[in-house]
């Protein structure tokens, strides 16, 4: 079980909201969120509600200054989180080429630092059958990430990210 905190000021000040689970709307708690402290597990951060838009992982330790966590000029950027499970099992997902899984495909079980050197040149569906998956935008785990959890993903584009390409896959293991 994760827990976060989450504060309005920077540095750790101001009214504060806990939790331990996905909250989709910090602003129903909180005026908003400049700071935060995982004090266990680990948590995706959003900065939109609904868990929409850049999103940031967080694990144990504190967060004074969420600017400078999400890298915008937001200044109240954490409107969301969504908290990781601990996950212990096989990890494993096949990635296609094109949206709707089509084109070639790849199955993977470990991290994966650039498709476009080992597997295939684009990345634009997937499906998640185990595990938890960090994908970035740039090969070697670089760039802007997404999280996903087990599940059939049609089209990036139709989750917000209609220029993005998906280079580099890395498996959220168990070191939250």
């Amino acid at each position: 079980m994760g827990k976060i905190i989450f504060y309005e000021d920077r540095n750790l000040q101001g009214r504060s909201y806990e939790t331990s689970g996905d909250c989709a709307e910090l602003t129903t708690y909180l005026s908003h969120c400049n700071s935060c402290r995982v004090e266990s597990g680990c948590f995706m951060v959003y900065e939109n509600p609904n868990y929409l838009g850049h999103q940031m992982l967080v694990r144990r330790g504190e967060y004074p200054d969420n600017q400078r966590l999400m890298g915008t000029n937001i200044n109240d950027c954490i409107k969301s989180c969504r908290m990781i499970p601990m996950y212990k099992g096989s990890y494993r997902m096949r990635i296609y080429e094109r949206e709707n899984f089509g084109g070639q495909m790849s199955e993977l079980m470990e991290d994966c630092e650039s498709i476009m050197e080992s597997i295939m040149s684009d990345c634009q569906s997937c499906h998640v059958m185990d595990g938890h998956w960090l994908m970035y935008e740039q090969p070697h785990y670089k760039g802007r990430m997404i999280y996903l959890r087990p599940g059939e993903y049609r089209s990036f584009r139709d989750m917000g990210y209609s220029n993005t390409r998906f280079l580099s896959m890395k498996r959220i293991a168990d070191t939250c």
